[in-house]
């Protein structure tokens, strides 16, 4: 047994048995080493930020880490920003980055870097494997540590010659945390606070918007108490049966508009909310002035626990409001519009799909047109970094290969990891993709004037629109092995979706709208 065996051995003795891969030369004992053990499944990806996003895609999913393989300090630098993104979603990943033998770092050559300052911001826990007998231990705990509470990626650094000198010793099996519930006193001051106020909301995020905890929390809205979630969420049931809280508004105005009034704010899973952005005269902080803030879980406690026995010490009747399924009952006709497509997703997307939602200002109508669809999951843009969603369906699909999963895209955030294509068709993964093209970054477009900076004149328009040429999506899907279609009409759109929802493997599907 070499570094590399013993690391794959204790991946898998811990149940992580997905590897998203981009690997160089100092990964190929690593790479080697698949071969003694099947049970561990690669997947190659042909571009780092798709490895990093299908990793957390799968950990979304699973609720269990995979690991990438990437390619010292520029391999993992061209996967940063999917990894800020499930840094955000508090996804367990164990990101393991090759580097150059230990004797080879002094004499700089062209790859060296210095990782473990890279990885820092966007890992949670950071160890280099220097000697090939530690490899197993290090690996056992970068597992541990990926669960947190709450949870998120870390980075193993193995040094090539720790992978290829022999090491000694079993597997290490990890010591999974366990989330504490939340402190008694937390509890009894919520409900406290919560019977004083006159308008109190609770604010969900993370732990807080899964099943278990959304059916304690519709609890508290059957007792009066208003429910929001985060603007964006890793993931959050949805559909009929589910219980539907209220989003925070993605603009800051638009939030304290519908916050008007609130006198107390009560945050599980989550913190104080805050603008995406700053803007000249409008609030940071997403909190209405004269509102009161407490804590009834914090991220990496129990909020499921937490909301549960809050909504007892409100005495909250036993059940809340969930979501009746509600299907449109004709096809969408004509212009085919975010809208349209979304009463045709509703229609045919099957119980149990997963959407990955990366289709920025086209993910409304989708989502209006879904909200009481047939049960289902959502995976949402937690970090703002674009070009997620491509990815993300990649693990999603591979953590979950009896479920359709769904990605939804913006032309532009798209073309941020098209290679993701490649290795859906590759590994013909139940993925159907669809690309909302308008041919111009259009939130870009909102922002500029919400910023102050005005309308887009000739030069400034260079850097928002995306026509002159447009992308020919069809083309590029074909090129890489996708069965795709483009659709400017709400009837054609309906013939496409309808047909990729009755068979399996991937489809790609072009909406012009």
């Amino acid at each position: 047994m070499n570094g590399a065996d013993a690391l794959i051995s204790t991946l898998v003795a811990n149940e992580v048995t997905a590897c998203f891969a981009n690997p160089g030369t100092s990964e190929m004992q690593f790479v080697a080493a698949l071969d003694g053990v099947p049970a561990m499944r690669p997947v190659l990806c042909q571009f780092e930020g798709v490895a990093t996003g299908a990793a957390d895609g799968y950990g979304r999913i699973a609720d269990k880490p995979a690991c990438t393989l990437l390619h010292l300090g520029p391999g993992y630098g061209n996967g940063v920003a999917n990894l800020h993104n499930a840094r955000r979603a508090f996804t367990p990943i164990v990101n393991v980055i090759g580097d150059h033998a230990t004797y080879h770092r002094q004499y700089d050559a062209p790859l060296n870097s210095d990782i473990a300052t890279l990885v820092k911001p966007n890992s949670i826990w950071v160890k280099s494997a220097e000697n090939p007998d530690t490899v197993a231990s290090i690996t056992a705990e970068a597992v541990a540590a990926s669960y947190g509470p709450p949870g998120g990626p870390v980075s193993l650094i193995l040094p090539a010659d720790s992978a290829w000198l022999p090491a000694q010793g079993e597997p290490v099996l990890a010591q999974k945390p366990v989330r504490p519930a939340p402190a008694a006193s937390a509890i009894e001051e919520a409900a406290k606070a919560i019977k004083a106020a006159r308008n109190p909301v609770v604010l969900l995020g993370g732990q807080a918007c899964r099943a278990e905890a959304l059916a304690a929390a519709a609890r508290l809205q059957a007792a009066g108490v208003t429910v929001f979630t985060d603007t964006f969420v890793a993931r959050q049931p949805k559909g009929a049966g589910t219980f539907a809280p209220k989003k925070m508004q993605y603009f800051g105005e638009m939030a304290l508009a519908e916050l008007a009034g609130v006198d107390l704010m009560v945050f599980a899973g989550t913190t104080t909310p805050v603008a995406f952005f700053a803007y000249p005269e409008r609030p940071s902080v997403l909190v209405p002035e004269g509102c009161a803030t407490l804590t009834l879980s914090g991220r990496n406690e129990d909020s499921a626990a937490g909301l549960a026995a809050l909504a007892d010490a409100l005495g909250a009747p036993k059940a809340g409001p969930v979501q009746a399924l509600e299907l449109p009952d004709a096809a969408p006709v004509g212009k085919l519009t975010a809208y349209a497509a979304g009463a045709s997703i509703a229609r045919h997307m099957p119980e149990g799909a997963i959407i990955c939602d990366d289709a920025v200002t086209s993910g409304g109508g989708v989502a209006a047109g879904t909200a009481a669809a047939r049960p289902h999951d959502v995976l949402a843009l937690t970090g703002g970094a674009i070009g997620l969603g491509l990815p993300l369906a990649i693990g999603a699909a591979v953590a979950a290969p009896e479920r359709k999963v769904l990605s939804l895209n913006g032309d532009g955030a798209a073309m941020y990891t098209i290679q993701a294509l490649w290795t859906m068709a590759r590994e013909n993964l139940d993925v159907t993709v669809v690309v909302f093209a308008n041919y111009t970054y259009r939130i870009l477009n909102v922002e500029m004037e919400r910023t102050g900076a005005g309308k887009a004149g000739p030069s400034a328009r260079k850097l928002l629109d995306l026509g002159e040429p447009n992308i020919d999506f069809v083309s590029i899907a074909k090129g890489m092995g996708l069965p795709a279609v483009s659709c400017d009409t709400a009837e054609a759109f309906e013939k496409a979706f309808a047909g990729a929802m009755a068979q399996r493997g991937p489809m790609f599907i072009e909406a012009k709208i």
